[in-house]
């Protein structure tokens, strides 16, 4: 596998992540899903944590976010363009052919450059290789734990948002400019942010709490409550990693893309439908993010192929 980069420098590495924590807080940005998307999945996450895996991430958090995974999970956003991680840009998001509505990772995962690897589903596996190891005892120095922590969190939600599983040309509807209701945006957006702002202020009095609490119900006896049990199974990693990933260029193609033109307005015709897929892939990436932390974080976990977790060269 494409060996991805992890740093050293412990006292720089907690103030570059305090500093992070800060802008997370003033300058909010929409990348992936919305701040709010990010933060629910990964309150999904933890929620559903057994104890040793619930431990594990306590003690990989830094301790001025109290053991709150959430509050970091947008970190990756914020740090994508900086140049010690702009090597991370091309880790969220996965473009595959126009209208070919299929993921093949040997075809699709890659940067620009046609790097292997380097796409949100590698992301994922390189990640969770390299969490495997922190029970090894010495938490293997060749990784930086907390680091891997946040970006697994982090892409876990990436991959299960259907259009950072897009088309090449369109940028995963990135350049599709239309209008949501009276302002202007992209396709892109409407599925990173604007469903869940609409939803936040149409029936939850902008309350992400509100919202937050009706997924969660939905989960443990509503809705999903019969499908978590096969949303979280998984055999091999990256067999499951490539379903995320046809799961949501499937969702792209159903539900994102169709009887959708540049220049056209959304509204609620193109808004309700859309607002159970998206909640249910908050929740579907929340239950897979605890499934991989409990697998990976448990004391009786086997240990994946050491050579799936590794550096990416300077």
């Amino acid at each position: 596998m494409e060996k991805y980069r992890c740093f050293g420098g412990f006292s720089l590495h907690w103030f570059v992540l305090l500093l992070v924590f800060v802008c997370i807080i003033m300058v909010p940005r929409a990348q992936g899903w919305s701040k709010e998307g990010h933060m629910m999945t990964c309150r999904i996450a933890q929620a559903l944590l057994e104890p040793e895996a619930a431990e594990a991430v306590q003690n990989l958090l830094p301790h001025y976010v109290d053991g709150d995974l959430s509050a970091l999970c947008v970190w990756p956003d914020q740090i994508r363009h900086w140049y010690r991680y702009r090597w991370t840009s091309p880790l969220h998001f996965i473009d595959t052919p126009d209208n070919a509505c299929t993921f093949d990772y040997s075809r699709d995962c890659h940067d620009q450059h046609g790097v292997k690897n380097m796409c949100v589903a590698g992301a994922v596996q390189n990640f969770t290789s390299q969490l495997s190891h922190y029970t090894e005892g010495t938490s293997d120095r060749r990784y930086n734990m907390t680091e891997a922590l946040l970006f697994l969190s982090h892409f876990m939600g990436d991959i299960h948002q259907p259009m950072h599983v897009g088309f090449t040309t369109d940028e995963g509807g990135n350049t599709i400019a239309l209008r949501w209701y009276r302002h202007k945006s992209n396709l892109h957006h409407v599925w990173d942010r604007e469903i869940i702002q609409q939803a936040m202020k149409d029936y939850y009095d902008k309350d992400m709490e509100l919202l937050l609490q009706d997924i969660l119900a939905n989960i443990t006896d509503g809705f999903w409550s019969d499908d978590v049990t096969s949303w979280k199974h998984c055999d091999d990693q990256r067999s499951c990693i490539n379903k995320y990933a046809t799961e949501s260029i499937n969702i792209a193609c159903k539900w994102g893309y169709k009887d959708v033109g540049v220049g056209e307005t959304l509204a609620e015709d193109y808004f309700l439908p859309r607002l159970p897929v998206v909640e249910k892939r908050i929740a579907q990436g929340g239950v897979r993010l605890a499934a991989i932390l409990n697998r990976v974080f448990s004391s009786d976990q086997e240990t994946e192929v050491a050579d799936e977790a590794s550096h990416s060269p300077t």
